[in-house]
């Protein structure tokens, strides 16, 4: 149980300038874990020293990395089921204080939307036609072209407050909300680009692995068929790999939009994000 006298009194300590005693009052502080982080911030907010200041912001910081790491290590560990989950674990890093809640009643709001509209034994392209109006022409989602490297378009309560995103984070909305409606698409982790599959064993096709077609969620729900994707890989200089044709793990997405934030940041000359950012990567990996 915190006691909020010793909490305030630690807190105030921590500008001290003997770097040992602040370390030891940092140390215990950070113990407290998640249970500090309230006390931390009203104390940031009233502090008038800079160097407090700075170092509660960093004291704040490091507890919610550890958190976000137990969370993303617990995720995985645990079989990485539900993609969303993982997603939204993902955009805590950016924004800790994240309303889960909001971003599941989004998603559900766009579902609902697309149910009400859904016809019964519709084929599997015209399930996708009305998909693609609900989302593309009714919720006005659009590939973010004029500035693709920013590090939003990966996190997915700003995708879906401006409705503008990259590749992957319209895929990944697209494909939650199809499969909340038991239609059966999924992610293939195309290199340079990431895509959608339609997968129904129970019919007949071209394809292996059930794939109907493929479903470009970038450019609007476009569909189109596995010799596009060859004419990609061959554009590419790429050989074609059974991997860049079907369904990838909630994990393999996972690491991709962390691998697409490590690349922004990197851009963006933020050190410190890209070796955060990396340790995240580094726990699907183990």
């Amino acid at each position: 149980m915190i006691d909020p006298k010793e909490i305030h009194s630690l807190i105030k300590l921590l500008d001290d300038p003997d770097k040992e005693i602040f370390e030891h009052i940092h140390n215990k502080l950070a113990s407290y874990g998640g249970e500090v982080i309230e006390y931390l911030e009203s104390a940031w907010e009233e502090a008038f020293d800079p160097i407090q200041q700075e170092r509660i912001a960093g004291l704040v910081h490091e507890i919610q990395f550890r958190l976000l790491k137990e969370e993303l290590k617990l995720w995985y560990q645990g079989g990485a089921f539900d993609l969303l989950q993982g997603v939204i674990a993902i955009n805590k890093y950016q924004y800790p204080d994240l309303d889960e809640q909001k971003i599941i009643n989004q998603i559900e709001a766009i579902k609902r939307d697309i149910w009400l509209q859904m016809i019964y034994d519709a084929s599997p392209a015209e399930q996708i036609k009305l998909i693609n109006h609900v989302f593309y022409n009714i919720h006005g989602f659009s590939g973010n072209t004029s500035n693709h490297q920013d590090p939003q378009n990966s996190y997915l309560s700003q995708v879906l407050e401006t409705k503008k995103g990259n590749q992957i984070s319209l895929a990944i909305i697209y494909s939650i909300i199809a499969q909340k409606l038991d239609i059966p698409v999924y992610g293939v982790n195309l290199p340079q680009h990431f895509i959608l599959a339609y997968v129904d064993e129970s019919m007949e096709t071209e394809f292996e692995g059930g794939i109907l077609f493929y479903i470009n969620a970038f450019s609007r729900g476009t569909i189109f068929g596995r010799r596009d994707v060859d004419m990609f890989l061959k554009n590419l200089k790429l050989t074609a790999e059974k991997q860049f044709y079907e369904p990838c793990s909630n994990a393999d997405i996972i690491r991709r939009i962390l691998r697409n934030l490590i690349s922004s940041y990197e851009n963006l000359g933020s050190a410190e994000k890209v070796a955060e950012l990396n340790e995240l990567l580094g726990l699907l990996d183990a």
